[in-house]
């Protein structure tokens, strides 16, 4: 009874990982022609990439998941070492390198690879840029929802045009959405009309061609909450947005004042002086192993 026992675990177990391994498409030279079809979630891999085989069990995880939530989304897989002008085609050059390809666009994944952080990226940009929000318990909803988020309000207008064009660059960090001036919250107060937000932090920003330029650099530098955990993705990509950072190096295990001190200052200053600091300042804590792997990266 033992040894059948065995047995039928073992062939459990083959039947669920041969399973997740088909929800995973391996493609090949005719991806090329038939992509276009689909929206597909790829994986750009090299067999001898260590990288590359720690991410595959969680690949497989995203295909079950994509699969079993009804997603639009194809997953797939494609050696670039075999098929190397297709990868070329998509300006993979290095592994793994993840891109969601929709119609003509190739968006980059550059997050965490974890099954819901690479599940959230394709579930965005998969659809719609722009969101319409139609009622303040759709406002209310998506807010709760979105730690961040970038909202129009107004009819068309050439800046309602930039902030599509906005969207279709950074919908890879983070979300956009649309509403009439009825739909916002009652402590919201508007100079004018059509206008950018940025919700975070209980409160709201508005955006100032005068004093912030550029709105693609804007949404950029404002993607992030004013307070974080920083870890070394997180400060790489805080790089790119010309913000100053401001962070407690700190030894997250040890909870003497010195350390705990010192998170809560930067803490209160990121919260009390928002309106004064956020245009120019990023702040947040970091582990101190955090923090020196990721000088030894750069």
């Amino acid at each position: 009874m033992a040894a059948a026992g065995l047995c039928s675990f073992l062939a459990t177990a083959f039947f669920l990982l041969a399973s997740s391994s088909a929800l995973v498409e391996e493609l090949d030279e005719t991806f090329k022609e038939t992509r276009q079809e689909d929206v597909w979630l790829v994986d750009f891999y090299a067999p001898w990439c260590g990288h590359c085989k720690k991410l595959e069990p969680v690949w497989n995880e995203v295909g079950i998941e994509m699969r079993s939530s009804g997603s639009p989304v194809r997953v797939g897989k494609m050696d670039a070492t075999v098929h190397s002008s297709i990868a070329s085609e998509f300006g993979v050059r290095g592994f793994p390198t993840i891109k969601l390809l929709k119609s003509d666009m190739a968006y980059n994944y550059r997050g965490p690879r974890t099954k819901e952080d690479i599940i959230e990226f394709a579930n965005r940009v998969a659809g719609p840029l722009i969101r319409p929000l139609p009622s303040q318990q759709m406002f209310d909803h998506v807010q709760k929802r979105h730690s961040v988020l970038f909202l129009y309000v107004g009819v068309e207008s050439t800046l309602k045009e930039k902030f599509i064009e906005v969207a279709s660059e950074l919908i890879v960090y983070t979300y956009f959405f649309s509403a009439s001036e009825e739909v916002l919250p009652e402590y919201v107060t508007l100079n004018e009309v059509p206008a950018v937000l940025v919700f975070k932090d209980s409160t709201y920003f508005v955006y100032d061609e005068y004093e912030d330029g550029d709105l693609s650099s804007w949404v950029n530098k404002e993607r992030f909450e004013g307070y974080l955990h920083v870890d070394g993705f997180t400060l790489y990509e805080l790089g790119d947005t010309g913000k100053l950072v401001a962070v407690a190096v700190i030894d997250e295990k040890n909870n003497s004042v010195e350390h705990t001190g010192l998170k809560s200052i930067v803490q209160e200053v990121a919260r009390d002086y928002r309106d004064h600091f956020h245009r120019d300042f990023q702040f947040g804590h970091m582990d101190g192993n955090d923090y020196i792997n990721s000088l030894l990266m750069e």
